[in-house]
């Protein structure tokens, strides 16, 4: 009997964006997207978080059930089983990453303020990675990788294919002088070779270990590639 994959979701535990005050959170697309894809390909989703506790989401991402536009989140909405799981997501330093076949990370602003100086993310990125294992990301997700390193101390980043929130989208939403560094920016100064596709359209890129896509639109397509290298079956919509 084969072993059944596993994949550890890492998410912010911000709900504001620093001095500035504003709401945010996880960007619900992009937990759910993923999730979703990968358990009903018969993955094993667990979550984990620098501060544990209730995972939250960006307010603008997540309405009342049957006012949702994405399916995925209108079924995370309605699955009380998951959320009772969201509202006690175990610390990131106190899970072993190494022990999963990857690591996810969704996205929403939230990201770019806790998980680029969390020690028990930077290490499961790093223990993952070392141990060759899987790394995605999506959208404000590769905020989690910025601080990782492999074990030749050069950024897991550097001289691979990446993607991520584009700084023009980054503008384009008002918020380029309020997060704390431009998340292209700062991907292409670790070395990162930056793709894109036009804005708000759906764009990923993977690169041996590395998997990571642009913006909500993109969760699907991360979520896609990263069956494929864990070759995992989809399942038919």
């Amino acid at each position: 009997m084969s072993k059944q994959t596993r994949v550890l979701m890492i998410l912010t535990s911000n709900n504001v964006m620093g001095q500035h005050g504003k709401p945010t959170g996880i960007w619900a697309e992009e937990l759910a997207a993923p999730y979703y894809a990968l358990a009903d390909a018969g993955a094993v989703v667990d979550f984990a978080s620098p501060r544990g506790g209730a995972a939250p989401f960006d307010e603008q991402s997540l309405k009342p059930a049957g006012q949702n536009e994405s399916p995925a989140v209108e079924r995370l909405v309605k699955d009380e089983a998951l959320q009772r799981r969201l509202a006690q997501v175990p610390v990131a330093a106190s899970v072993d990453a190494s022990a999963y076949d990857a690591v996810f990370f969704p996205g929403g602003h939230g990201t770019m303020w806790d998980l680029p100086g969390d020690a028990g993310v930077q290490r499961a990125v790093e223990s993952a990675w070392a141990a060759g294992k899987f790394v995605a990301a999506v959208c404000h997700g590769p905020a989690g990788l910025v601080s990782a390193k492999r074990p030749d101390g050069q950024s897991i980043l550097a001289g691979k294919r990446v993607n991520g929130f584009t700084d023009e989208e980054e503008v384009a939403v008002g918020l380029a002088d309020i997060v704390p560094f431009h998340l292209e920016q700062r991907m292409r100064e670790l070395g990162g070779r930056f793709e894109r596709g036009p804005n708000w359209s759906a764009y990923a890129v993977r690169d041996g270990q590395l998997i990571t896509g642009q913006n909500p639109m993109s969760s699907a397509a991360v979520a896609a590639e990263l069956l494929a290298a864990l070759g995992l079956n989809a399942r038919a919509a």
